[in-house]
């Protein structure tokens, strides 16, 4: 069921605390979320695949996958981008994520592509949208808040790939403002906040090949009665830090004049809470449904040292199905 953000805060903080397990999912800015007890959950509008819980068969695919972009010109991007950069260096922003929507032809079906791609956050939800996203948003178990956010992305077979994104200027720049908007968010709801890692390299197999994407690890300890003001926690996280830019609210205002498309459930999250434990993703890797058309939704984080070809490269490159 759909509720807008109070009511699903007050559902949320009462399932937390008489432990009931749930799953919901919100949208960018966390205005609607769908929530529903876990033992209500219909395959027929909900599948999902977390990494300790899920309502679906692991499923293999043999072959190729046809998959065709139809992304928007550079030219296009670059006005874009312009805009994204003329706002920082006016100082309304250090970071922005700019996200596109890319139009696509796939030879699987919405379904289809979620039961064979691998990734620890997987949704789809009556074939308006599939979620194949790899980046954690956070986990909560044991009095304690983690959050692993991603920022910074190359392809795996450029010579010393690894090297030469832990030692980019411009993406250490932007990492590292993310970690610390991702530091003070957690300072919000908890305490003793900390960065536990700091960029750690994680790869990703494609359908076209394969990445590497930089994150972090920062943990804060939350109150014992958590699990009573847990949808509190939740929204006043809102929206995700990693998707959307610092300092936060300014860059959302800055992404709403500046984007063509809306991101509607895209960038939101999803998560599932088992009674215990509560393991959040962040939706990218994300295919929407528009009429008889496909978009997939991807984007990268702006500063005052991008490159707007590199950048666009970027958008294209994560338009993928992961399957290995």
């Amino acid at each position: 069921m759909m509720y807008p953000r109070k009511e699903a805060v007050q559902h949320i903080n009462e399932f937390g605390r008489i432990r009931k397990p749930f799953i919901f999912f919100t949208d960018f800015l966390g205005s609607r979320c769908y929530l529903k007890p876990l033992e209500d959950v219909d395959p027929g509008e909900l599948l999902y695949k977390f990494p300790n819980s899920g309502n679906c068969a692991e499923c293999t695919h043999s072959g190729e996958i046809d998959l065709r972009k139809f992304p928007k010109s550079l030219e296009e991007f670059h006005h874009q981008f312009d805009g994204v950069v003329r706002e920082i260096n006016y100082g309304n922003s250090f970071l922005v994520n700019l996200t596109v929507s890319t139009e696509i032809k796939v030879d699987l079906s919405l379904e289809e592509i979620f039961r064979i791609s691998k990734a620890k956050y997987r949704l789809w939800f009556r074939d308006r949208f599939v979620v194949f996203s790899p980046e954690r948003f956070v986990k909560i178990s044991e009095g304690s808040i983690t959050s692993t956010p991603m920022k910074g992305t190359i392809d795996a077979n450029i010579d010393n790939a690894a090297h030469k994104i832990l030692n980019d200027p411009k993406e250490k720049a932007e990492h590292v403002t993310i970690v610390d908007l991702i530091r003070n968010d957690l300072s919000l709801v908890s305490c003793d906040v900390e960065v536990s890692r700091f960029r750690y390299i994680e790869a990703i197999e494609t359908h076209e090949k394969r990445l590497l994407q930089v994150s972090s690890e920062i943990k804060g300890k939350l109150e014992e009665d958590w699990n009573e003001k847990l949808g509190d926690i939740i929204f006043k996280l809102l929206p995700a830090g990693s998707i959307s830019g610092a300092p936060k609210q300014k860059t959302i205002d800055i992404i709403q004049s500046i984007e063509d498309h809306d991101r509607n459930f895209y960038t939101g999250i999803c998560g599932v809470y088992d009674g215990s434990v509560l393991d959040t993703g962040v939706m990218i890797r994300f295919i929407e449904r528009q009429g008889d058309r496909l978009f997939f939704k991807s984007g990268g984080g702006i500063t005052s040292l991008s490159k707007p070809e590199a950048e666009y490269q970027e958008t294209i490159d994560k338009v993928y199905v992961p399957i290995y």
